[in-house]
């Protein structure tokens, strides 16, 4: 999910509060002076849908609030302990009364307190921190479901059958990536993918193998991903086709039913789905039965043409 830096970073010769150094100190093995560190704050994740279709229900951003303290700031997701600039030592949630989203939630965000220090090295990034220039930033979690917005089961799944981006009934689909699972770390990135804060994000687990596999942890599995993909667009065409056949049958069997059907069916699974094109082609053999151009027995075939009279 994406992320924004907020400018509030101290100036060297100011008053740190005694309990904001104590948190940092923490993480410390040797105690810190104000002078000594740099902090800064975050907005690391939201309720927001995303420009991936994809948002973080309430319960996931209080699971991460807990994950996040401690991890580390890197930049680009390069893991490299040398890529290694800050660290975050304390979070909050926050929430806008007067904005809701727009699932129709209060705007809530998770915000960390980030913290690095003041040396040599680090003096050019709290400069670009400072100018403005690096503000974007991701995040590496993962979560331990991807829940669909329409019908609350597993997005993409049998039980499901939406579409990511797709509208039914009004509401557009999209993902609820729900049960925070780990959290990795937080990285300064360049190219934004959310509306406000715009940056890309990085998941695991079964909410975002999509940006999983562009990781580096992640890309071992790339190719296995290619043909999960592959895989699930037949299975997607296989569904897409059982329903047309469905609805078809229901024009001929029972033509006054198909436009309930025709709106039940696209939340339908392939089983159910597969039973109904059962039992409508039983119905339609018994309304519909062969014709035979052959006499029977003893019979003489006898050819008026009215059959082609129009």
């Amino acid at each position: 999910m994406n992320l924004k830096v907020i400018r509030d970073g101290r100036p060297a010769d100011s008053t740190l509060p005694a309990e904001e150094l104590a948190a940092i100190n923490a993480y410390a093995k040797t105690a810190l002076t104000p002078e000594e560190v740099y902090t800064f704050s975050l907005i690391l994740c939201d309720n927001e849908v995303d420009r991936d279709g994809e948002r973080f229900t309430l319960r996931t951003l209080e699971e991460l609030r807990g994950l996040f303290v401690g991890k580390t700031g890197i930049a680009d997701h390069d893991w490299r302990a040398a890529r290694q600039k800050s660290r975050i030592y304390r979070t909050e949630l926050i929430t806008d009364s007067a904005r809701q989203t727009t699932a129709g939630e209060t705007y809530t965000a998770l915000k960390a307190y980030a913290y690095m220090l003041r040396t040599d090295s680090n003096a050019e990034l709290i400069a670009e921190i400072e100018a403005g220039i690096k503000k974007e930033v991701s995040v590496g979690c993962a979560v331990a479901r991807t829940l669909c917005s329409v019908c609350g089961e597993e997005l993409g799944s049998d039980a499901c059958g939406h579409v990511k981006g797709e509208t039914y009934g009004g509401e557009i689909c999209h993902a609820l990536l729900d049960g925070a699972v780990d959290a990795y770390e937080w990285s300064f990135v360049a190219v934004p993918a959310q509306r406000e804060a715009g940056v890309t994000k990085a998941l695991g687990g079964k909410g975002g193998l999509k940006q999983f596999v562009k990781t580096p942890a992640g890309a071992p599995y790339a190719g296995e991903y290619a043909e999960l993909i592959k895989s699930a667009a037949l299975g997607k065409r296989y569904l897409s086709e059982l329903r047309a056949e469905v609805l078809r049958l229901c024009l001929l069997c029972d033509e006054g039913l198909y436009p309930a059907l025709s709106k039940a069916s696209e939340t339908m699974d392939s089983d159910t789905l597969a039973a109904l094109r059962q039992h409508y082609e039983t119905k339609s053999a018994a309304l519909y039965p062969p014709a035979t151009q052959l006499p029977g027995k003893r019979e003489t075939t006898r050819f008026d043409g009215a059959a082609f009279q129009i």
